[in-house]
């Protein structure tokens, strides 16, 4: 009897039965996103190799705030799938070079694996690539396959003692050969039987080394990378390597990824916090009620007055009060702390950067009321869903200048990860529920293309090798995170859900925080009328006009305007499009 798929949920702890209970948070280095990133190494090397450069080439780089995730524990498994990889390459490329000492014969095989190499690469890792890359792509796969089994029966017969078919067929046409064997003449050569019998056995070496491989992979995704070893963090073999290099790296990525004081680079100051939505830039004259007395209307008091509003989208409605179960509205977790955005540019060394908590505190207190351009303070409310995969953040900064009061949101939603990392599971447990022929097969189509993986790999680690040796990758000076591992490996578009929690979130921390600072306006003695209604505006995605004299105007992509003659404004009328 089939049942739908429910998620195992952990139990709630006992509690009072007239309190909601809210669902425990989970620690970023044992989250789903963390295990999905991690799997994600072993799965793209283009991805792993973009983690290592920026996370472990790039030292003088300070890494992107993680959100949801812990990059090291992400460095470790990129460190520790390029070892293997590299051990792999390494074996595939002595077999087929001793081979191809005592036979030249071995140097014929590698044909197959480059053609299905060079179509692989051509095609690229599009779920949809355009007609051009993926008909020479298929073209010289199955050329590549074709040619490969030619060869082995080639070698087979050869070995047996018996002759070949070019040969039989040659000698029933004299002086006629077809462009097929003409073809063939060139890629099988007479060889001897011990020849013959030595590419079989490399083959098969081959083959062991690629099983070997896979099993590794199958391994590591069923064992340290499942749901439940991926939880005991304490025990994940990547990060029991000792390198000196990988425990100094490691320490400064986990001082900085969580840290409330962010270095940054200018050209992209939010890095890591994902696709930037429609930011809000408010700006209303502060002016008096005439009804109370005014107070002087600071940074600091308007963030105060805002803050227990945003605390409140933690409480549950009143039907669930009392009920006893685990309410798993995501906005009961909802984080708010503060942090300082202050340039990278102007340090001599990463390691002055100021991480610990007197250096922020004393940044914290001199930003949040200065309003400058480089140092920014930000109020930082965090919303994480769909097992920390959806991360919504909304920044906010308060400013007041010249009897103004500024208001600026900048919000953003980390997607979630890419589905075919999210399909690793399913990968290792289709092979590992395959029968003995169906790994067979899997397994000769990837002997094929050993050879030229084998060469790629090579290849990039020489490139890199060398890079390092000529201090190319080295920085001379600190800089800000170029890219943010989480950002690589997310979606480019989520699914209607998760594009509904995202607009759910970001309105209701947008609609108390609105409310918070008409409420200190309020307070403090000042109009509210001109705030709330340049609220409503923004909110629907509208123009606020305070006023046109002497002119026509129109707004959005359709709209028309036409002078008739003189009239005043209120006989006019305004309006307002998206």
């Amino acid at each position: 009897m089939s049942t739908d798929h429910v998620p195992s949920q952990p139990l709630p702890p006992q509690q009072s039965p007239r309190v909601a209970v809210r669902p425990p948070a989970v620690a970023p280095r044992v989250s789903e996103a963390c295990r999905l990133l991690c799997a994600g190494t072993y799965l793209d090397t283009k991805y792993r190799d973009q983690v290592i450069d920026e996370l472990y080439g790039s030292e003088h780089r300070v890494v992107a705030p993680s959100f949801g995730f812990d990059a090291a524990r992400v460095l470790a498994h990129a460190l520790r799938a390029r070892r293997v990889e590299l051990a792999w390459a390494v074996a595939v490329t002595l077999l087929m070079a001793l081979g191809a000492v005592a036979s030249y014969w071995l140097l014929i095989l590698v044909i197959p694996g480059l053609l299905m190499t060079f179509g692989k690469a051509i095609r690229g890792i599009a779920d949809a690539p355009p007609v051009h890359r993926r008909l020479p792509s298929f073209v010289l796969r199955w050329v590549g396959r074709l040619l490969l089994a030619y060869l082995v029966y080639y070698s087979v017969v050869r070995g047996l003692g018996g002759t070949a078919e070019k040969e039989a067929g040659a000698g029933k046409v004299p002086g006629k050969r077809s462009a097929l064997l003409t073809v063939l003449d060139f890629v099988t050569p007479d060889i001897r039987p011990w020849e013959a019998w030595l590419s079989l056995a490399v083959l098969l070496a081959l083959g062991v080394c690629v099983a070997g491989q896979e099993l590794h992979f199958v391994r590591v995704l069923r064992g340290e990378l499942s749901s439940r070893g991926f939880a005991s963090a304490a025990v994940d073999r990547a990060e029991r390597f000792q390198g000196r290099r990988w425990l100094r790296v490691a320490r400064r990525i986990r001082r900085e990824q969580y840290s409330p004081l962010v270095m940054y680079h200018e050209a992209h100051p939010f890095c890591g916090a994902g696709t930037a939505q429609d930011p809000w830039v408010l700006a209303v004259e502060l002016r008096p009620n005439g009804t109370s007395q005014t107070r002087a209307l600071g940074n600091t008091t308007v963030l105060a007055a805002m803050r227990p509003f945003i605390e409140q989208l933690r409480e549950v409605a009143e039907s669930a009060e009392g009920s006893g179960q685990v309410v798993r509205d995501r906005l009961r977790g909802l984080r708010i702390d503060e942090c300082v955005f202050l340039p990278v540019e102007g340090l001599r060394h990463r390691e002055e950067a100021p991480y610990d908590q007197a250096s922020f505190e004393a940044h914290r207190a001199r930003a949040v009321e200065e309003g400058g351009e480089k140092r920014r303070h930000f109020l930082r409310i965090m919303v994480d869903g769909w097992e920390e995969g959806l991360v919504v953040t909304v920044f906010v900064r308060i400013h007041t200048q010249g009897r103004m009061l500024m208001l600026e949101i900048a919000p953003h939603a980390l997607l979630p990860v890419r589905a075919d990392f999210k399909d690793a599971d399913h990968l290792a447990y289709r092979f590992a529920d395959m029968n003995a022929f169906g790994k067979a097969v899997h397994i000769f189509t990837l002997v094929a293309g050993a050879p030229g993986q084998a060469l790629m790999t090579l290849g990039r680690h020489a490139l890199r090798g060398w890079r390092r040796l000529t201090g190319e990758a080295d920085g001379t000076e600190p800089g800000g995170p170029a890219l943010s591992v989480r950002e690589l490996a997310a979606e480019p578009a989520g699914s209607l859900f998760q594009t509904m929690d995202v607009d759910r979130y970001l309105k209701s921390v947008q609609d108390r925080i609105a409310y918070g600072v008409k409420a200190a306006l309020a307070e403090a003695g000042y109009q509210t009328g001109e705030f709330a209604q340049k609220i409503v505006h923004i909110s629907n995605g509208g123009v606020n006009i305070d006023s046109v004299v002497g002119g026509t105007f129109a707004i959005g992509a359709h709209a028309h305007a036409t002078t008739s003659g003189a009239q005043p404004l209120s006989q006019r009328g305004a309006g307002y499009g998206r």
